[in-house]
């Protein structure tokens, strides 16, 4: 009876597993079914099936969680193309303004305006990119 209880246990846990994707519950799915397996093929009282749970689910969880995290684990985010250029820095090449104006951004040439359009940045001037709508570099001089 107590092996039908444990591997009813591993496979809610189981379940549960792929709703959350942390695979830590995966790993006390895998520690009751062992100690489903335990309870089946011996006649222990349940105290020692929880010491065999907690010892395999400790073991799961110390040696292959972190192996399957690393395996299948999300990767940081890494920004490319022009998502990538947010929050660089440009340099001024022609006045910036509502209309007009280049910026020198990753060694290319860019035409921006400012983020605030009633300012004007000089040529020279060091600008952050705060987005870029098109082919135009969104630029702000900051504080």
């Amino acid at each position: 009876m107590a092996a039908l209880i444990w591997l009813i246990a591993g496979v809610l846990l189981a379940s549960a597993e792929a709703l959350v994707g942390e695979f830590f519950l995966l790993m006390l799915a895998g520690g009751a079914l062992a100690t489903a397996g335990f309870s089946a093929v011996t006649d222990f009282p349940v105290w020692i099936d929880a010491v065999v749970f907690g010892i395999a689910s400790l073991l799961l969880v110390l040696g292959v969680r972190p192996v399957l995290l690393r395996r299948f684990g999300t990767q940081p985010l890494e920004l490319t193309n022009v998502a990538a250029l947010t929050g660089k820095t440009a340099l001024v090449l022609e006045e910036v303004a509502e209309h007009s104006g280049q910026v020198k951004l990753e060694g290319d040439i860019w035409t921006a305006r400012p983020l605030d359009v009633t300012e004007v940045y000089s040529p020279g001037t060091t600008v952050t990119v705060m987005e870029i709508d098109g082919a135009t570099a969104v630029v702000w001089r900051g504080p």
